[in-house]
C-alpha cells in the first residue's frame, strides 16, 4: 500500500542468535517500489504470459519481495520463456524434475551417499582410483560400503574416478590463494549463520545438487572457489530440490568460465583482465597506482567476481544485488539458446521488442560490435574501486593495504547504489572506448 512504512527483510532469513557479527541488511521492502506478490501476479496474462519489461523495471526500482523471490529468479535466470503459458511451464517443470531425478539416480548408483540424506568430508578413493578404507561419512552412512564393493570390481571409468575425487571437496573447507583457510566456502559452513542450515536435510540437498552438477559438467566439475555460495540461495528460495538445481545450472552457464581451470590459467583471469582494462579507461591514475604496487593483475578482486559480492554484502543484500544485476542484464533470447533452439525458434528471436531486454543489455546492443559484451559484475567491481579511489591513492602503499581497504567495505555497500554506479561507468566506458577506437582509426 502506498504510504506504508518500509519493511526490513532480515526476518525472512533467520540468523542463529549466537551469530552476533552478521551484518544487517540495508534492503527494505518498499510498498510501491518492491515487486510485490500482487504486482507479480498482475504481470501475467490470463493464460500465463509474463509482461517481462514491467517486471524488470519494478525489480530495478526496488528488488523482489522475499516470498516470491524464487519463482521470479526462475525467469531472471531464463529457466522459462516469459511468453510461455502456465500449462507450458508446468510441463517443462515436470520434465526437468524427471531429468534431475534420473541424473541423481545415476550418481546414486555410482556412489550411494548421493541422495541418502548424508554427505562426505574426506576422500573415498586415491588419485590412482584405489579405495580408501572407512571414508569419513557424516552420520556414518551405511551406503559407503557399497562404494567399496564397486571399487573392488576393477578399474573404474576415468570420468567416474575424476568425479569421485571431487566429492569430498564439496564438504570440506577451501584453501585460498593466500594459503589461509576460509571456513565459509564449503557445504558444512556455507551460510552457516542461517537457521536454515541447522537442518541436516538442507545441507544434504546442497551437497547433492553440487555433486550432480559436478557429474554433468565434466569440464568444470566442482571448484571450491565459491560454487557452494552461488548454489546456497537456490536451496533456500526454491522448495523443490530439482527446481533449485536447474536455477543453479542456469546461473553456472553464465559464470562457469570463471571456474574453468587449466594447467596454466584460471578462468576468472579473463574477467580480471577486463577489470584492469575498464579501470584504465575510467580511472587511469588509479590503474597506474595499482600497477606500481604490483596489483596490475587485479587478483585482489577475485573473490568479488567469483561469488558475486557474497562476502561484501549481508545475505539478504547479496540476493537483492543479484536480482538487480540479472534484471539489468536480462536477455530473453537466452532461454532458447539454453534450450538449443530450432531454426523456427531462432527466427522468433529477431522480432522481440528492445524493451524486453534489461537496461544494461540494451546499452550493449546499441554498440553493435562483434565482441562479447562485458558482464555487469566487472563494472560493479570497477564502481567499488572508483568509490575508494581517493583512499587507495593516498593510503595504499602495498597490496596488503589494497586488500585491507577493500575488506573494510564489507557490510557498508548499498546494492542499488552499486548497480546504478555500475551502469554509469558502463556508459562512460563504452563512450571512451568508442572515442579511442575512432581516434586509432584516424591515425592508421
Amino acid at each position: 500500500m502506498w504510504g506504508a512504512p518500509a519493511e526490513p527483510a532480515d526476518s525472512y532469513y533467520e540468523v542463529r542468535p549466537e551469530c552476533t557479527d552478521v551484518p544487517t541488511t540495508k534492503f527494505k521492502i518498499r510498498p510501491g517500489k518492491t515487486l510485490s506478490v500482487r504486482k507479480w501476479q498482475a504481470a501475467f496474462s490470463p493464460d500465463g504470459q509474463l509482461d517481462i519489461s514491467k517486471t524488470l523495471s519494478r525489480i530495478h526500482r526496488g528488488g523482489i519481495h522475499p516470498t516470491i523471490r524464487g519463482e521470479v529468479w526462475e525467469f531472471l535466470l531464463c529457466c522459462f520463456d516469459p511468453r510461455s503459458t502456465y500449462e507450458e511451464r508446468e510441463q517443462l517443470r515436470l520434465e526437468r524434475r524427471e531429468q534431475y531425478e534420473k541424473l541423481k539416480a545415476v550418481c546414486h548408483e555410482i556412489f550411494p551417499v548421493v541422495g541418502s540424506g548424508q554427505f562426505i568430508t574426506a576422500p573415498v578413493i586415491s588419485e590412482d582410483g584405489q579405495p580408501i578404507e572407512e571414508p569419513l561419512v557424516i552420520q556414518e552412512a551405511n551406503n559407503a560400503g557399497k562404494l567399496l564393493d564397486l571399487l573392488s570390481k576393477g578399474p573404474l571409468d576415468k570420468r567416474i574416478v575424476n568425479w569421485l575425487l571431487l566429492l569430498h571437496q564439496i564438504g570440506m573447507p577451501m584453501m585460498l590463494l593466500d594459503s589461509t583457510w576460509d571456513e565459509c566456502l564449503d557445504v558444512k559452513r556455507t551460510d552457516r549463520s542461517l537457521v536454515f542450515y541447522e537442518n541436516q536435510e538442507n545441507l544434504s540437498k546442497l551437497w547433492d545438487i553440487l555433486a550432480v552438477y559436478a557429474w554433468i559438467d565434466t569440464d568444470v566439475g566442482y571448484c571450491q572457489a565459491g560454487m557452494s555460495d552461488l548454489c546456497s540461495p537456490m536451496i533456500i528460495l526454491l522448495e523443490h530440490e530439482a527446481d533449485a538445481f536447474w536455477c543453479f545450472e542456469r546461473l553456472m552457464r553464465r559464470l562457469r568460465g570463471n571456474f574453468r581451470c587449466t594447467a596454466s590459467s584460471v578462468g576468472v583471469e579473463s574477467q580480471l583482465s577486463h577489470l584492469a582494462m575498464v579501470t584504465q579507461v575510467i580511472d587511469p591514475k588509479l590503474h597506474q597506482h595499482l600497477e606500481t604496487l604490483g596489483g596490475g593483475d587485479y587478483l585482489f578482486a577475485v573473490r568479488m567476481l567469483m561469488v558475486l559480492f557474497r562476502r561484501e554484502f549481508s545475505f539478504c543484500d547479496s540476493l537483492y544485488l543479484w536480482e538487480m544485476m540479472w534484471a539489468l542484464e536480462y536477455d530473453p533470447d537466452l532461454f532458447y539458446l539454453y534450450e538449443e533452439p530450432s531454426m523456427e525458434e531462432s527466427s522468433k528471436l529477431k522480432s522481440r521488442s528492445m524493451r524486453n531486454y534489461g537496461k544494461f543489455e540494451r546499452e550493449n546492443m546499441k554498440m553493435k560490435t562483434e565482441e562479447t559484451p562485458l558482464p555487469i559484475s566487472v563494472f560493479l567491481v570497477a564502481s567499488v574501486l572508483k568509490d575508494k579511489s581517493t583512499q587507495l591513492l593516498h593510503e595504499a602503499r602495498g597490496l596488503d593495504d589494497v586488500v585491507k581497504i577493500l575488506n573494510d567495505i564489507t557490510g557498508s555497500l548499498d546494492a542499488k547504489k552499486a548497480c546504478n554506479e555500475a551502469i554509469k561507468l558502463h556508459k562512460k566506458y563504452l563512450k571512451k572506448a568508442s572515442q579511442q577506437a575512432s581516434q586509432q582509426g584516424k591515425t592508421t
